[in-house]
């Protein structure tokens, strides 16, 4: 049975799952002072359950950006606050945030990020290493078959494809059973085929893995893989689309002046 909660659908229904994955309150993020302040948030309200997969969208100088450094703590707002899975980071002080960051979120960036001297297997084990977490054997062979890398564990970097080492990066981000994976273009340095299979991948990990994903993006074929897209103009929210497909996120990105 599936339930709607705010109005996106979720396959849960324990009280921690009904905790949104990602909450934030009239987040507002104001850059500069004495004249010169830049409001690139204002007053930001937004609950993402968990279990589904959330695209943000808007025209440049929107505020994607800013929204998911505050979602993800690598930033502190203005005014507002922010949770991760019932937890208010804007509460925390620099290091509690850190080590939250650490084993709760999980980062897919444009640029892999990936250490070229190490191994498939050792950049995925980095967080856990980072955190002092136990390596559990059986977990990290299942996250690496889950992208496919099963057979690639003693790779580095350097001898993989564009693709497998953007997998590598989402195995990284899966291996702490983090409570909200962020997507800044993980698909932006991919060509279009390698690139579909990778949002199809962040696809199956929602749907099969339970997984919450994130992820900004000014593709609306990317967009379309998500339940939900949140528009930003002007810092402000401008509405969502449920549902969405390429077509209609293109319609709407026009109307928000994106390609105008």
């Amino acid at each position: 049975m599936r339930t709607e909660t705010s109005g996106v659908t979720s396959s849960r229904g324990t009280d921690r799952d009904r905790t949104p994955a990602l909450n934030l309150v009239g987040v507002t993020k104001v850059y500069g002072k004495d004249g010169t302040e830049v409001r690139a948030l204002n007053g930001v309200s937004v609950a993402i359950p968990r279990g589904t997969f959330t695209a943000v969208m808007g025209p440049s100088g929107s505020g994607k950006s800013t929204f998911m450094h505050c979602a993800a703590g690598l930033d502190r707002p203005t005014s507002g606050s922010t949770e991760v899975g019932g937890t208010e980071l804007t509460r925390l002080g620099e290091t509690a945030l850190t080590k939250l960051r650490r084993k709760r979120i999980g980062f897919v960036f444009q640029s892999f990020n990936l250490v070229p001297s190490l191994t498939v297997r050792q950049n995925v084990e980095l967080p856990l290493r980072l955190a002092g977490e136990r390596i559990e054997e059986a977990w990290l062979t299942e996250v690496l078959g889950r992208v496919g890398l099963d057979g690639r564990a003693g790779h580095r970097p350097g001898e993989l494809s564009g693709g497998q080492q953007q997998r590598v990066a989402i195995a990284r981000a899966l291996v702490t059973r983090p409570d909200v994976i962020f997507g800044d273009e993980p698909t932006g340095a991919l060509d279009t085929v390698t690139a579909r299979e990778i949002l199809a991948l962040l696809r199956e990990c929602v749907d099969e893995g339970g997984q919450t994903v994130v992820m900004v993006t000014h593709d609306p074929g990317a967009a379309s893989y998500a339940d939900r897209v949140l528009f930003l103009a002007d810092g402000s929210l401008a509405g969502h689309l449920d549902r969405p497909t390429a077509e209609a996120v293109a319609e709407r990105m026009t109307r928000l002046g994106a390609w105008s």
